[in-house]
């Protein structure tokens, strides 16, 4: 049952980053803030925004995973950045004639550290306490 928590608990963290970078995505594409795929991924700005809230969105993942651990949270949560790793470089190899190069790139750069981060902002908020 352990296992399936851990397991949940990191599949969780990739569905929060997916669904909310898919989603915002679709959001900017349907109000013609982005174009649609195709239609432009070359503009700087677009990319820096898109960077920007799937930076939050990968915080968020790790927090969310580390919040979701049966023990060990931590591990979870380097577990879930190493996985990002992986997939944005799978990103960068399949999107490298789609955008400009630094973008795929800021993706795995960044994957492993913006996890981290909600981590250990989920293990700090773990350990506050108030006192009256």
């Amino acid at each position: 049952m352990k296992t399936l928590k851990s397991i949940g608990a990191v599949l969780t963290g990739i569905l929060v980053n997916v669904i909310l970078s898919t989603g915002t995505d679709f959001i900017l594409e349907t109000l013609g803030i982005f174009p649609s795929f195709g239609g432009g991924l070359s503009i700087t700005w677009m990319l820096i925004v898109a960077l920007s809230y799937r930076l939050v969105y990968t915080v968020a993942g790790g927090y969310v995973t580390a919040m979701l651990a049966p023990d060990h949270p931590m591990r979870h949560v380097k577990i879930l950045g190493v996985i990002g790793i992986v997939l944005s470089t799978v990103g960068v190899v399949v999107g490298w004639n789609h955008s400009e190069h630094w973008y795929p790139i800021a993706l795995v750069i960044t994957a492993y550290p913006s996890t981290w981060l909600g981590g250990k902002l989920k293990m700090n908020s773990s350990t506050v306490k108030i006192s009256h």
